[in-house]
């Protein structure tokens, strides 16, 4: 008898930016110290039920890659420091995410959590690919979407990408 999480767990704070085609959610496995292989695998194995065809790792280490290739899922590692200027990164990534939706990829984006840097990384991508046409309205979107307001280092991201596109 197959147990009742043979088909997977939806990986934790997991939400479609645009439906069917870009989501984001926190590591899969779970944060920090309270990560977990096995939730881990489970929720790789939602997520591979669910037909997603690339995930986009944001994380500065390279924690997870491993894992997502013995399940046979496309990765990409796009490391998002911290702190300091990178609207570099942020344009590498936006070429790369507006390539992978064109071509119907199903997206699924994530760095430790969803935090304000995630929510910023998402809105500057609204206004990078002109899908929304200026910071506030982007921002205000992807607070909706998210269900929660968007604080500095979130707003501090979109902010440098509105700078970017002007």
């Amino acid at each position: 008898m197959k147990s009742k999480w043979a088909s997977g767990i939806k990986p934790h704070n997991f939400v479609w930016i645009f439906q069917g085609s870009l989501a984001v959610c926190e590591r899969p496995g779970g944060v920090r110290e309270v990560h977990r292989k096995v939730r881990r695998t489970e929720e790789l194995i939602w997520i591979k039920r669910e037909g997603f065809t690339r995930i986009v790792s944001l994380l500065v280490s390279p924690h997870n890659l491993t894992a997502y290739g013995e399940l046979s899922l496309y990765y990409s590692h796009i490391p998002l420091l911290s702190s300091g200027d990178v609207s570099e990164t942020l344009t590498v990534l936006y070429t790369r995410l507006d390539r992978w939706l064109s071509a119907k990829e199903k997206v699924l984006l994530h760095q430790e959590e969803v935090s304000d840097r995630v929510m910023g990384v998402v809105a500057g991508y609204l206004l990078w690919s002109k899908k929304i046409k200026d910071a506030p309205e982007a921002t205000v979107v992807i607070e909706r979407i998210v269900g929660r307001p968007m604080g500095f280092r979130g707003r501090e991201l979109v902010a440098m990408m509105s700078d970017v596109i002007a």
